[in-house]
């Protein structure tokens, strides 16, 4: 059968097993590893032109590490810096040490122990990413948190897969190492010199036309892999640098999303040519060492990212959520094992192994991380001793204030200024770092944490306000706040924020005094001014222009940002 007619196959077995996985409910991703068990040589053998599979398969992976580059802004990890960098580089060195010992434990080479230790030691930025956005919990604390650690973890992968080509040459030929090192931190260079000197320049030609930008991204992040791999680099390490480049341009978020259905084509390739390399005959003696590895994964991350929010102050909650959100082996980690064996590095089974462990945790971690809000009440007293007896970063405050306000940022900058304004104590409930950083300078009273913690609400002197606002929009949350409050001070004013009117309706029902919602709310305001400025341009126009300029440069200095509707997210 020629190869396009083998394509067509394995898209249509795909798609079938990919319908099954959704009625089932399992994670897509499974589904394109069990298609290439299914295609593959050791069941129906469908596929025969193996070499267009795995030029398709490193397409795929090229797009990916790409759009991965994409998303890894400077900015991104330096909110969370601290923290993002401690549970990234700490996670990943204490999981590849049990996983090293372990893996010699049980009989494997060092350098095969090694390469285990490194690839298992990784999570899937892309799940995570996926798991969060079907939870709607970018926003959250724990979200957040994991964003930073990811992306440091994909910063750590980057020069895996540069330096790892390097190693496969031999030790006589340490000049050949050391000319491929130059060459390619000489081209790492040139790259981002012209991200950030040509590319910004030519900003607005490129984003002129979307069908040449969309042109010019594909040929920038394949044209970079393959200049890495001509010259005997990893084209994996070329591809994800390329994305990092253009990730401070004003339009990395547009080509990020128009990339996305070509990549998800690729990367349904990759898995289903990872799964075909998946060895049934082999699986009996890959069993157990893959149960093995595969409890570490699933318990043993967990616990080594728990004990690390704890010392650093989390609540134990914070450390439970960001615990099992890394609970599962990376992307990378198939791709370095994959690149291990093409080096020459690993036996093929390594990969089998590898794959089999994916697939085990994979299934696992996706529930977990679905079902976290029902394990935590079940968990909570044995956590305890993950959490220290003073909580991270709380400002002095008193046991009495006649407002709370949870969310500062944004619509809560404009309730501050009230308060100060009509002289009321207040206290600011808020997870952003930098939000907490300026409440301190200002000496404001303030609680680091995240509003969905109930037990963060217990510690709260939510009876004795007189008003409670929260700014979060966020249903579940604003209903936590909304219950919590009721329950304990049936006579506060509570204000809470929606965006869309069914929310807004049930936030009502519950017991709300008033629903923000922002959009409506800017309609009625803007009708008002119009009014008020009897439809004509004239003076009163001018001040309120020049007025509203004043107000919107404070806010830009103090660092808030509108929402953008629709931010990368991987998925």
């Amino acid at each position: 059968m020629e190869a396009f007619g083998e394509i067509a196959i394995l898209i249509g077995v795909a798609a079938v097993v990919s319908g099954v996985m959704r009625l089932l409910r399992q994670p897509l991703i499974i589904g394109y590893i069990l298609t290439g068990l299914l295609v593959g040589p050791f069941l129906f053998n469908v596929i025969h032109s193996q070499e267009i599979l795995n030029l398709f398969s490193e397409i795929g992976i090229s797009f990916l590490l790409f759009i991965v580059g994409l998303s890894l802004t400077p900015t991104v990890i330096r909110r969370f810096g601290r923290i993002a960098l401690l549970t990234s580089i700490g996670q990943v060195f204490a999981t590849l040490l049990v996983i090293l010992v372990i893996a010699l434990l049980l009989g494997f080479p060092p350098l095969t122990a090694i390469y285990l230790g490194i690839a298992l030691a990784f999570s899937s930025t892309i799940i995570v990413l996926k798991l969060l956005s079907d939870k709607k919990d970018f926003e959250s604390l724990y979200g957040k948190i994991a964003v930073g650690f990811l992306l440091v973890q994909d910063f750590i992968a980057l020069f895996l897969l540069f330096f790892l080509p390097l190693a496969s040459v031999e030790q006589e030929n340490a000049t050949i190492v050391s000319v491929r090192f130059i060459i390619g931190i000489l081209l790492a260079v040139v790259i981002f010199f012209l991200a950030s000197y040509s590319f910004k320049k030519l900003s607005s030609a490129l984003s002129r036309s979307q069908e040449f930008l969309f042109l010019f991204s594909i040929a920038w992040g394949l044209g970079v892999a393959a200049v890495f791999k001509y010259l005997g680099l990893s084209p994996e390490a070329g591809a994800l640098l390329a994305g990092v480049s253009l990730s401070t341009l004003p339009w990395h978020h547009e080509v990020a999303a128009r990339l996305k259905p070509l990549r998800d084509f690729f990367i349904i390739l990759f898995f289903i040519f990872l799964g075909s390399k998946l060895s049934i005959t082999e699986l009996p003696n890959l069993l157990v060492p893959a149960l093995i590895f595969s409890a570490v994964v699933l318990l043993g991350k967990p616990l080594i990212l728990m004990a690390i929010m704890g010392l650093e102050g989390y609540r134990k909650k914070t450390g439970f959520q960001i615990g099992l959100l890394a609970a599962q082996i990376s992307e990378f980690s198939l791709i370095l094992v994959a690149l291990g064996v093409k080096l020459g590095h690993l036996d093929a089974s390594v990969l089998s192994l590898t794959t089999l462990v994916g697939l085990l945790t994979i299934f696992g971690s996706t529930y977990l991380i679905l079902y976290t809000e029902k394990l935590y009440p079940l968990l909570r007293t044995p956590l305890s001793i993950f959490e220290r007896k003073k909580v991270r970063r709380e400002g002095a405050h008193s046991s009495r204030y006649s407002c709370i306000l949870f969310g500062y940022n944004r619509i809560g900058y404009d309730f501050l200024k009230t308060f100060l304004d009509a002289h009321r104590s207040f206290l600011v409930v808020d997870y952003d770092p930098e939000v907490i950083d300026e409440l301190e300078k200002k000496k404001f009273p303030y609680v680091f944490g995240d509003a969905s913690d109930i037990e963060l609400l217990e510690t709260l002197p939510i009876d004795k306000a007189t008003t409670i606002i929260s700014t979060i929009p966020d249903l579940e949350t604003n209903l936590l706040i909304l219950r919590h409050s009721r329950n304990r001070n049936r006579n506060a004013l509570i204000m809470l924020v929606a965006h869309n009117i069914n929310e807004a309706l049930l936030l009502y029902r519950e017991g709300a005094d008033y629903v923000i919602m922002p959009h409506f709310l800017g309609g009625k305001y803007a009708s008002l001014l119009m009014k008020r400025l009897n439809f004509k341009k004239g003076k009163d126009s001018e001040e309120l222009k020049h007025e509203h300029l004043d107000y919107l440069r404070k806010r830009r200095e103090a660092g808030h940002e509108h929402p953008v509707p629709e931010k990368l997210h991987l998925s």
